[in-house]
């Protein structure tokens, strides 16, 4: 037998000193700035350049970083995703596809939903505290063990992001801090529109971004799921073009950020206008049925402190893996996924998965691999691939097809 392997120290992360640099810097020459310039003083075009590049970069960064590219929550014409991606470079918050593999910002907030809170997996984990899950978390370079785990296939193949990721430099230099100050000037206050529609536009919507991953995990409702600390608050919502209703959390692969028509989320009203106009298409929404049953759960549990069982008596079929493998192979093109001790049809599900079809497809039952390769599927549901909301785990219980008895 060979000799047991030593358990390798844990990574200690490295400072980012440039991006420390670069996010000091613009702090400091907006408070510098804003001390000789203040509001009342600037032009009221000026302001009104603040207000609109802090909103328009907030959606670049809701639409189309979160719900487009992080969720794959609708589909996109390309003269969407290029504004889009112009808008998220005016934000100066990394591009789509970021510095290296293990850095891709988008990928980096899948992670986050697969862990969320996990303070070694999550990227920017609540429970690590307020400050590092507001900006600690910016000032360390990552060191991501599961990204590899990660989907980026949509992120790879399409050339807006690209291109984007190609020339984000320059384009974010020009777009945050060059074109405000050039736009200014048409109305004689240049000076003005660098410093309000440039450095304190950035840091609006840096701050309002950040408080996505610190305030929305620390104050406010939970109507939808307590499994995690992501809470709703109606201030966030204000501030982020719609993100307030965080504990919407349960259900990432939605368009919208609440379900109601009237919650406060413009980033949604804004979609949905998109679509009417032909621009965006295949708007993925939760189950009526999920979230109805997401709400009583949570007031039943809130009422009689009751707690969920997964398990239970089952009266279905009973199947062997030889009948699993004659299930597979009467029907191709079928998913299933051995998960529980139960075999679990998915072939239905593969448009819904927030995940998308690819990952399930990979750790489903192949007749070219051995039962062996199957069972990693139960290694990816309980912990390895994602932490699974209670959602997510009574979606699966529909979807069973028969006992396992071997």
């Amino acid at each position: 037998m060979s000799p047991a392997k030593s358990k390798a120290p844990p990574v200690v992360p490295q400072i980012w000193w440039s991006n420390i640099t670069f996010f000091t810097l613009v702090h400091v020459l907006a408070v510098i700035g804003v001390s000789y310039f203040p509001p009342w003083s600037i032009k009221k075009e000026t302001l009104i350049l603040w207000f609109l590049t802090w909103q328009l970069c907030d959606f670049g960064v809701t639409i189309g970083y979160h719900r487009l590219y992080s969720h794959k929550a609708f589909r996109a014409a390309l003269s969407v995703r290029v504004v889009l991606a112009v808008l998220g470079s005016a934000a100066v918050q990394g591009s789509i596809k970021w510095f290296d593999s293990h850095s891709i910002r988008c990928l980096r907030h899948r992670l986050h939903h697969r862990f969320t809170d996990d303070p070694v997996h999550d990227p920017y984990a609540a429970t690590r505290g307020l400050f590092y899950s507001h900006m600690g978390w910016i000032f360390y370079k990552p060191n991501y063990e599961r990204m590899e785990l990660v989907e980026r296939d949509d992120l790879e193949s399409d050339p807006v992001v690209h291109i984007q990721h190609k020339y984000y430099v320059p384009l974010a230099l020009f777009f945050g801090f060059i074109f405000p100050t050039l736009l200014a000037s048409l109305w004689g206050d240049a000076l003005g529109g660098y410093i309000w529609g440039g450095l304190v536009a950035r840091l609006c919507v840096w701050h309002c971004t950040f408080l996505v991953n610190s305030l929305a995990h620390w104050d406010g409702l939970q109507p939808y799921s307590d499994e995690d600390t992501s809470r709703g608050n109606l201030i966030l919502a204000l501030l982020t073009g719609g993100e307030g209703n965080h504990n919407f959390h349960s259900f990432p692969h939605d368009f919208r950020s609440g379900p109601s028509l009237f919650d406060w989320d413009p980033s949604k009203w804004i979609i949905l206008g998109l679509q009417k106009l032909g621009l965006v298409t295949s708007l993925r929404r939760a189950r009526k049925d999920d979230l109805v049953e997401a709400v009583q759960y949570m007031q039943q549990k809130d009422r009689l402190g009751e707690i969920e069982s997964e398990d239970g008596t089952w009266t279905g079929e009973i199947w062997n893996i030889n009948q699993v493998k004659e299930y597979v192979q009467d029907e191709p093109g079928r998913c299933v996924l051995l998960i529980h001790g139960f075999a679990v049809d998915a072939t239905k599900y593969l448009g819904e998965h927030p995940g998308g079809a690819i990952i399930l497809r990979k750790y489903a039952v192949k007749l070219t691999t051995d039962v062996d390769a199957w069972l990693k599927a139960e290694w990816a549901f309980s912990g390895g691939l994602n932490n699974h909301s209670r959602a997510a785990r009574r979606r699966m219980r529909e979807l069973r097809l028969a006992k396992l008895v071997d």
